[in-house]
């Protein structure tokens, strides 16, 4: 009797090849934008995603100071960080932030839904966010994605 043998692929972190995205950030809301990132980079978009190889994309994210924040968050919000110190906890509104760096607030949205671990770090250095509509990857042939 013929039987068939099915066998699951897993991925190798040698075999990894990945692509260069772009994504337009204009009007997209902040926590839906970071959640599609955040599966491009971790490659669960792709048929041959393993859960302990880095397989995911590069992302290239453009016009990050035009990303949107629903109801108040935007002034009612607070983003916490601490120094390691005694008195060293530091609260900013997302306003703040966006004033100062418009591109951190993708980067902590996005990273913040990554994995907590050496893989989760090693997929957040393929993250590449700028303000403006400008980016200096042409030379990687980075295809648009869009996301709805």
């Amino acid at each position: 009797m013929d039987t068939l043998s099915y066998k699951t692929l897993s991925a190798k972190k040698e075999e990894q090849n990945p692509n260069w995205v772009v994504v337009d950030a204009t009007g997209m809301s902040l926590g839906r934008l970071a959640s599609k990132i955040a599966t491009v980079l971790r490659g669960k978009h792709k048929t041959c995603y393993t859960p302990h190889v880095d397989c995911g994309d590069c992302v290239i994210v453009l016009n990050a100071e035009n990303v949107t924040l629903t109801g108040s968050k935007m002034r009612n919000k607070i983003h916490y960080t601490h120094s390691g110190y005694p008195g060293g906890q530091k609260a900013k509104t997302p306003q703040q932030i966006m004033d100062k760096y418009p591109n951190r607030l993708v980067e902590i949205a996005v990273k913040g839904m990554l994995p907590k671990n050496k893989l989760g770090r090693a997929m957040y250095k393929k993250l590449f966010v700028y303000a403006g509509s400008e980016h200096p990857h042409a030379a990687q042939k980075p295809v648009t994605l869009e996301l709805k």
